[in-house]
C-alpha cells in the first residue's frame, strides 16, 4: 500500500499534474480579460452615443433633430435590444454569468427582430446592424464561456 503511494506522488511530480488546474485557471483569466478589452470600447462608445442623446435632449429639446417622422415602432426595437445587450456587456464586468446571458439574449433578440423591420429590397447597407450585433456578441460568448470554465 505505502509503495503504491509512493508511485502516485511520484507520477504527479513527474506529469506536473497540480500544474494544469493552474494552466486552466490562467486560461479562464485571459478569456476574461479578453472579453473585458473587447468589450470596453463597445461600452465606451455606447455611453459616448448616450450621453450625445441626452446633451441634444437638453439643449435642443429633441435627441435627434434630423429624425424622419412617422415611421413604424418595430424600426425602434433593434437600437433599443443593442443597447440593452451593450448594458449587459456592462454588468459582465462584475458578473460573467448573467451579464453574459443578458448580451446573448438581447443580441438573438435583435437577429430574429431585425428582419421584420427591413421594408423593400435587402441592401448591403441593411446588414451593417448585423455585423454590430456580431461584434458586440463576442464578448458576452467570451465572458459566458469564461463563467463556465471557472464555475
Amino acid at each position: 500500500m505505502v509503495n503504491l503511494w509512493q508511485e502516485a506522488k511520484l507520477l504527479i511530480k513527474t506529469y506536473n499534474i497540480t500544474d494544469i488546474n493552474k494552466t486552466s485557471d490562467n486560461i479562464s483569466k485571459r478569456i476574461r480579460l479578453i472579453a473585458r478589452i473587447v468589450s470596453a470600447p463597445i461600452i465606451i462608445y455606447a455611453l459616448m452615443m448616450l450621453i450625445g442623446y441626452g446633451v441634444d435632449w437638453i439643449t435642443i429639446g429633441t435627441a435627434d433633430p434630423y429624425a424622419v417622422e412617422d415611421y413604424p415602432f418595430i424600426e425602434n426595437i433593434p437600437p433599443i435590444f443593442m443597447f440593452l445587450a451593450i448594458v449587459g456587456l456592462g454588468i459582465a464586468w462584475r458578473n460573467e454569468k448573467i451579464g453574459g446571458i443578458i448580451n446573448l439574449l438581447f443580441c438573438l433578440l435583435t437577429f430574429i427582430v431585425f428582419p421584420f423591420t427591413i421594408r423593400d429590397t435587402i441592401e448591403f447597407r441593411s446588414l451593417v446592424p448585423i455585423v454590430f450585433m456580431i461584434i458586440i456578441a463576442i464578448p458576452g460568448v467570451l465572458f459566458f464561456v469564461y463563467w463556465r470554465r471557472s464555475k
